[in-house]
Formats: C-alpha cells, structure tokens, sequence
C-alpha cells in the first residue's frame, strides 16, 4: 500500500507546509512501519495514531477520535496524508473534530450528515486557507478567472496557501488540471502553518460553517504552482474554470431572447 505513496514529489509546491513531517513519516512507512506507527515517531500532536481495528464496528469515527484522543488509521495513502495534516495543523483538527463530535452527540449519526457535519467533511477532505490581496480574493469570490490569472497575476507573488483537505492532496500525488479545492479567506497578516492554524482553530464555529464560506479554486491554476499555466490559453478550459451561477444564468438567458427573436 505504500506504493502510491512513493509517487510523492515532495518539492512541488503544494507540500511545502508538511514536506518535513512527510518525510520521516514515509521513510518509516517504507522501511515497514505501519502508518500509524510511522506517524508517531514524528512528532507530538494531540492524537495519537492506532491501527484502523480499535474502531469497534458501528462505532462513529469522530466521536472515537473525540474520546480516545486517537485516530483509527488504515496502512493507505489516505489516512497517511490525514495523519499529516493533523501533525501539521493539530489545533484546527482538533477544533473540527470537537464541533463533529458535538453534533453526533446532539443528533446521533443519521443517514445523511446535518449541515455543520457537512461544511466540515467538504473542508476537512478538500479545504485550503488563503491569505490574499483584496483584489484576488474578490476575484475568486466572482469566478472572474481572466482577472485572477490575468491583471492580477502579480498579486499572487503576496498569497500564501495552506491546503489542509488530505483527500485534495492525495490527488495531487497525480496531478491533474481540475482538481479543485473549497478555499476560505483568511487574514493577509497571517504568514506561516502555525498561525493559520490557530487562527482556524479560534474562528471555527457551528455558526459559521453553516453557510460554507468557501469558493472554488483549481489548484494548478495557482501561478507557481504548474507549469502549464504560463500560457494564458490553460485558463479557457470552462470545464474546470466555470463561470459563477449567475453569470451562467444570465448568459443562458441571453442566448434564450436571441433564439426567440429568430
């Protein structure tokens, strides 16, 4: 299982924040720890890790977290990239598994997830922090991908991105064109992993997360972040850069009086 893993390229951008915990972790794993062990010989963290089988069966993962302070872990690319985000990024975790643990404790573990357990599954597997220029973020809120990667390119140079989705890096070990990441903005001041961790692990609250405060964002459009996106043509691919609802709306519309006027 440690194959997939091996496919990492530590010196792409997008594993800057956990390269010098991922590591060891991997070196450990490769050389025939399991993931579980691997992660607990890196570092402290508010969790330990223990084999995926100390969950009992039907027992609600989160809430075991939560109580045991230990996360269930799977010798898999999946559960070793969560477990370096909570190494990375363990007050947030932390944060996000007590608000979850909250509302399994309020309203049991349904069928389907209640608004507060699903802002924070869509951020916990796929979320990434922004701290930006007005101007870009402003531009991502609108979808207005010519401007962002366009005019404003230059802007980029004073953004720093923290993604803490483990599922959103486990795609990047292959990466392609759409992948996508729910992205929330957060102070311009704050400058490393430890700050955008504390100040996530503050703001988090049910309230809110309801809304889901977090746009889209194609990671490899990210000047720096690929290649490929130096030609200005790698953006027209509406597919992955797709227009905000309205705009899609409002074009539609258009093109519906046009039709009719024929």
């Amino acid at each position: 299982m440690v194959t997939q893993a091996l496919q990492i390229n530590w010196n792409a951008p997008w594993w800057e924040a956990v390269r010098s915990l991922g590591q060891p972790a991997l070196a450990s794993w490769t050389a025939g720890a399991g993931v579980a062990q691997a992660l607990n010989a890196v570092g402290p963290a508010p969790v330990s890790f223990v084999p995926h089988h100390a969950l009992a069966e039907g027992q609600a993962y989160e809430r075991f977290i939560f109580e045991r302070r230990a996360v269930p872990t799977r010798d898999n690319l999946h559960d070793f990239l969560n477990g370096l985000i909570w190494l990375r990024y363990p007050r947030a975790k932390r944060r996000m598994n007590a608000l979850q643990a909250q509302e399994i404790a309020a309203n049991g573990v349904q069928a389907t997830r209640g608004p507060v357990r699903d802002a924070i599954t869509v951020f916990d597997e796929n979320g990434a922090l922004l701290a930006a220029p007005e101007p870009l973020m402003s531009a991502l809120r609108e979808r207005q991908w010519d401007e962002l990667f366009g005019p404003l390119r230059p802007l980029w140079g004073q953004a720093r991105l923290w993604l803490l989705g483990h599922a959103a890096l486990e795609k990047l070990v292959s990466p392609y064109k759409s992948i996508t990441a729910h992205v929330m903005a957060v102070p311009k001041e704050l400058r490393t992993p430890d700050e955008a961790d504390e100040w996530l692990a503050d703001w988090l609250c049910a309230e809110r997360l309801v809304p889901k405060p977090f746009v889209p964002l194609p990671l490899l459009g990210i000047p720096g972040w690929w290649s490929d996106n130096e030609d200005a043509g790698f953006y027209d691919d509406k597919a992955v850069f797709r227009p905000k609802r309205a705009a899609l709306a409002e074009s539609a519309g258009r093109s519906a009086v046009r039709q009719k006027a024929l």
